[in-house]
């Protein structure tokens, strides 16, 4: 038996590398669930974005679709003063308007001074200020420090705020300030009078009305803007404003005036605003193009040449969804099919082509808008009404096609993830076994490598014959 030897079996195995190789093959269905999850992620990713882009064109789609939302004006005007604008709610047309005066709002000096006066008690004396409602505010300083004078006027809420200016020094050397009073409120409503004394003495008609005072000024009058329409006709009116802003002078169109329009009369014309239409329009083309472009790009089948000539064909993410090819195709029609009256989209600048995108024609739809501007508005707002209804039925956040999907998708994942979850205690508790079985065969091969080497010092002690002496001994005994 010399040279039988049992190696390494209890001290040589490399029993964590097996394990951990036998682990690799347990784990395989754990990988397989782990790359589905990864998959369906890549795909929730998608669908998101998919999602967002519908969410967008509806929100797009529903504004032009809206009352009023193609009812767009421009506003032009002969004088560089004058400016105007036109909403939804204007008329096209021409009209002229005379400027008569521009609105001002009112601003007061006081006399200069080096400190604010005191009441007869020695307090500083109050100041109440009077809009042009007669609605008093009293304000009492609470020193006679100019600043909190300024302090006092500006947190009081009245009808005008106040700023401290230099005015020069005094015989005495004392440097003095006058205190500027500016109404909160432009145009007649914001005049107002400062009075020095309390809201009493106001009502008693023994205050003093500090512009009364040598030295001050009333430096702008609170007034009004002023434009007559029509002017020199039987029907001519005129209008005011707080500011020099005209609001609706007609119908939808607000009219600016600078100071220097006084005088001027100015010519508005009001027009409809093709190129605004045809933006919404050019947005509208835009926006479904995205996603339908999107929708393509994860749909595409592409085909790998290996090493060998063969080919492998690879889906998008959304190959073979039934559910986003849906919402392509209803998207698609909604865009390309005829109106209610029969006009064709194409009619408007609205194209399919070949691969299913589509193009906008800017030319052909200003002319179809200077043909029949209410019929195709009309058109126009019909279409964005059904690409809104399209777009609003996949990405509805309760009922759309694509959130549902989407969560469909979701669930999955979170199942997938407790799948996966078990098979890590699954795995734990095989790893388990399988280390008690190795330990336990180490140990047993342990043993019987001891027993070797001691059946092997045995052999090794047994007394040794040789063939001559065994020849020899047998003649004798013959």
């Amino acid at each position: 038996m010399t040279g039988i030897s049992i190696n390494g079996l209890g001290s040589g195995l490399d029993i964590t590398s097996i394990i951990n190789s036998l682990m690799q093959i347990e784990s395989l269905p754990q990988q397989q669930l782990q790359q589905t999850q990864a998959n369906d992620q890549s795909v929730i990713s998608a669908l998101q974005t998919l999602n967002g882009k519908a969410s967008s064109l509806a929100t797009l789609a529903d504004n032009m679709a809206g009352p009023g939302a193609l009812n767009l004006f421009t506003a032009t005007s002969s004088s560089s003063a004058v400016t105007a604008t036109a909403g939804t709610t204007a008329t096209a047309g021409t009209f002229s308007v005379q400027i008569n005066q521009a609105a001002q709002t009112q601003v007061d000096v006081t006399a200069a001074m080096a400190s604010w006066p005191t009441d007869s008690t020695g307090a500083p004396s109050a100041l109440t200020l009077v809009d042009s409602t007669g609605k008093q505010t009293q304000i009492t300083p609470a020193s006679t420090s100019l600043d909190d004078v300024v302090s006092a006027i500006n947190a009081a809420g009245g009808p005008a705020t106040a700023m401290k200016v230099a005015a020069g020094t005094d015989a005495s050397g004392n440097t003095l300030y006058r205190l500027q009073l500016t109404a909160t409120q432009s145009g007649a409503a914001g005049a107002f009078t400062a009075y020095q004394g309390t809201s009493a003495d106001v009502t008693a008609g023994t205050a003093t009305d500090l512009m009364s005072q040598p030295g001050a000024a009333v430096v702008t009058t609170a007034q009004d803007a002023s434009a007559t329409l029509y002017a020199g006709t039987a029907a001519q009116q005129t209008v005011t404003s707080s500011s020099n802003t005209f609001t609706n002078l007609l119908p939808g169109v607000d009219v600016t005036a600078t100071a220097a329009a006084v005088g001027t009369t100015a010519t508005i014309t009001v027009a409809s605003d093709n190129t605004g239409i045809t933006k919404q329009a050019s947005d509208l083309v835009s926006s479904v193009n995205d996603l339908l472009s999107n929708i393509s790009d994860n749909t595409k089948v592409t085909t790998t040449i290996n090493s060998t000539g063969g080919s492998t064909a690879s889906g998008g993410l959304f190959t073979g969804d039934s559910t986003v090819r849906g919402v392509a195709d209803s998207i698609t029609d909604a865009l390309y099919m005829p109106t209610s009256n029969g006009q064709s989209p194409s009619d408007l600048g609205i194209s399919i082509n070949q691969d299913g995108s589509f193009t906008f024609d800017q030319t052909k739809l200003t002319s179809a808008l200077s043909a029949d501007p209410a019929g195709t508005e009309a058109s126009l707002q019909e279409i964005a009404s059904r690409v809104s209804a399209a777009a609003k039925a996949a990405s509805d956040p309760v009922t759309g096609s694509l959130t549902s999907l989407i969560q469909g998708d979701q669930s999955e994942v979170a199942d997938l993830t407790t799948q996966i979850s078990d098979w890590d205690t699954r795995l734990a508790d095989r790893k388990a076994t399988l280390t008690a079985l190795y330990n336990a065969m180490d140990t047993t091969m342990g043993t019987l490598k001891s027993q070797q080497s001691w059946l092997t010092s045995q052999i090794a002690g047994l007394p040794t014959y040789s063939s001559s002496s065994s020849s020899s001994s047998s003649s004798s005994n013959g």
